[in-house]
């Protein structure tokens, strides 16, 4: 059953939306880091408060780079880590998986 929280409306030709207090409040839209993504879902429009992403973050929220985060979380769950003793050691193991030879132009 929907809960009524109050109305909003159209407060300027530019599309400005006046959202009630109790509204704000329940999506938290006092914080300046919050914005509203609007979705269509079953015929109505959803109004889903979100945290704003600094746009030089915006790549790791990709759905790719989501989807390497989960497998990377995995593979440490599974103990398939490898950890080396030194940067030379490190820079070794690199160069080896690229196929180059020690010393060649990285």
């Amino acid at each position: 059953m929907d809960k009524h929280l109050g109305y909003g409306s159209l407060s300027s030709p530019e599309g400005q939306l006046t959202v009630p207090d109790a509204v704000r409040r329940k999506l938290r839209l006092d914080d300046p880091q919050t914005v509203v993504e609007f979705v269509e879902r079953d015929g109505e429009i959803v109004a889903l408060p979100r945290v704003a992403v600094h746009p030089n973050d915006v790549w790791f929220w990709t759905p790719e780079s989501q989807a390497a985060e989960r497998e990377a979380d995995e593979d440490i769950a599974a103990g398939r880590t490898t950890s080396f003793d030194s940067e030379d050691a490190f820079l070794h193991h690199l160069d080896k998986l690229a196929g180059r030879k020690l010393g060649e132009d990285r």
